[in-house]
């Protein structure tokens, strides 16, 4: 039962005014055979051969509608099946009813118009001269042909055929064309519902760091005052007091909300990078030398895996650090019990964009699918009370957005999770072609605070559909993005004609296609 119905409601979807055109024709031709036996004066023997015809009409049509019922997704074939048994079915009306003196002749113009509508002037054609055919050989067994008036009849064929066909083709093209910009409306609706999304959240961060902001440096005076007597007070009391007790916890906590206040400093405060060329495989090593004490206490086993071949990449090396930090940090919590932490860097393309990736993995619980949408939010923690900030990956996607590339997160079933930093870069050849401002001439570069208007102005103007268009995944800031909706369709965007190179085995890019400054 539920196959039938959705089958029914499979064939509900796709039914079109042809087939309702086809189904009234075998309707029509039902009625005008019941009618023409109630009107004319028929013999009785006349009228049993009629009725005989009238069931093979019934029956053909009862099979072949059961068929498309069930093979809807074939009906131009099945319609092509219909043609055979209707013209079948004229031929005996007509053979039946006199021949050329046969009125059931009208039943081939019928028959072309349909068929020149739904499959176009040339099947149109063809049905007509199959019906012209088969009224010559159903009149000849009856009577003899009357020149004239045959050729009269089977011209009209042929004129029904060719407009209809003709005008067919031009509204079947209307209805791709229409169908076309209907599909390109819901993409473009669903575009700027994207953008609007992108901009609302942009404001909401920006509110809430500055409200952060505000916050913390109200705070940070009195804080400080407090923490300072607090440690005086420690230092004073004699060991083993209540007291001493009370004064260590609040040096503690203290200690806690400075550690929450300079990350919310941090995640607030404006941008002032000092972008330079760096190795990002450097990093790795300056991690590891930092980090592989501590995981020998922690009974973590280290795996660092740089990409042989990596070209540099223009950042704050500093900040990139400070993220790294952040991610291996969080890392290492989620492994209580041991377990693999793995630095490793890639390179990647998406969008015809270049990225070099750094993965931060570890095999503790991973991260459920609620917490992976709201993991980059400011002060969202999956930690017990009292243990980090709920900033840290906050901090991480905000200085990612602030190198122009993305920070995400994928979970393995069985737990673990791997963390990566996705820095683009541009190759040599791309740098000393024409900017984006240049040939869409925003003016951009003409005014004083460009690089704020303009986060493509003055590094990334090759790939500036991603970095400040609708593919961003944050803000978009290009007004040309804002004004067309879609960068697919901007005239820069087809200038560059964006592609991605084929990629080695192991995944990453292929060395010929790594033209920027290469890291050793």
């Amino acid at each position: 039962m539920p196959t039938l119905k959705a089958r029914y409601e499979s064939v509900r979807r796709g039914f079109e005014i042809e087939d309702t055109g086809f189904f009234l024709l075998r309707i029509i031709a039902l009625s005008g055979t019941v009618a023409w036996l109630l009107v004319a004066p028929v013999p009785r023997e006349t009228v049993s051969t009629f009725l005989r015809i009238a069931g093979f009409f019934l029956a053909y049509c009862l099979s072949v509608y059961t068929l498309l019922f069930f093979r809807f997704d074939r009906k131009r074939d099945i319609y092509r099946i219909f043609l055979l048994f209707d013209l079948a079915f004229v031929y005996l009306l007509i053979v039946n009813s006199g021949g050329f003196a046969s009125s059931f002749y009208i039943g081939f113009y019928l028959l072309t118009a349909l068929h020149a509508f739904y499959y176009g002037y040339r099947t149109g054609i063809v049905v007509a001269a199959v019906c012209t055919a088969i009224y010559l050989l159903a009149g000849l067994r009856v009577s003899a042909i009357e020149p004239i008036d045959f050729l009269l009849r089977i011209s009209f064929l042929f004129l029904i055929a060719l407009p209809i066909g003709l005008l067919s083709a031009i509204l079947r093209k209307d209805k791709e064309k229409i169908e076309s910009l209907n599909r390109e409306l819901t993409g473009s609706l669903k575009t700027s519902e994207q953008l609007q999304g992108k901009l609302l959240e942009a404001e909401k961060l920006s509110a809430l760091g500055r409200l952060s902001a505000n916050v913390a440096h109200e705070i940070r005076n009195p804080l400080t005052a407090i923490g300072g007597f607090a440690k005086r007070l420690e230092k004073r009391l004699p060991e083993k007091t209540a007291e001493k007790e009370h004064a260590r916890i609040i040096v503690h906590e203290v200690a806690r909300l400075e550690r929450i206040l300079r990350d919310t400093l941090i995640f607030s405060r404006e941008a002032k990078f000092h972008l330079r060329h760096a190795n990002m495989n450097d990093l790795l090593v300056w991690m590891e030398v930092k980090i592989a004490e501590l995981c020998r206490e922690k009974n973590l086993l280290l795996a660092i895996r740089p990409a042989p071949v990596l070209p540099s990449c223009l950042v704050d090396e500093d900040q990139i650090r400070q993220s790294l930090d952040n991610l291996v940090t969080n890392a290492m919590d989620a492994m209580t019990d041991g377990g693999t932490l793995t630095l490793a860097t890639r390179t990647e393309c998406e969008h015809g964009i270049h990225y070099v990736v750094m993965d931060v993995s570890d095999t503790g619980p991973g991260v459920s699918p609620e917490s992976v949408k709201k993991i980059f939010e400011p002060f969202y923690s999956t930690k017990e009370i009292g243990h980090g900030t709920g900033l840290g990956l906050s901090i991480c996607k905000k200085i990612m957005d602030e190198h122009r590339g993305s920070i995400r997160v994928s979970a393995a079933p069985g737990g673990g999770a791997t963390f990566s930093l996705y820095i683009p870069y541009i190759p040599v050849e791309e740098i000393f072609k024409a900017q984006c401002w240049e040939i869409m001439r925003c003016g951009v570069d003409r005014t004083g605070n460009a690089a704020e208007m303009c986060p493509a102005f003055p590094n990334y103007g090759r790939i500036c559909w991603y970095v400040a268009g609708t593919l961003s995944e944050t803000k978009v800031h290009c007004p040309m993005a804002l004004k067309t909706g879609d960068c697919h369709k901007c005239a820069f965007y087809e200038i560059v004609n964006p592609s991605c190179p084929s990629k080695e085995p192991g995944g990453n890019l292929h060395p010929s296609s790594l033209n920027g400054r290469m890291a050793p």
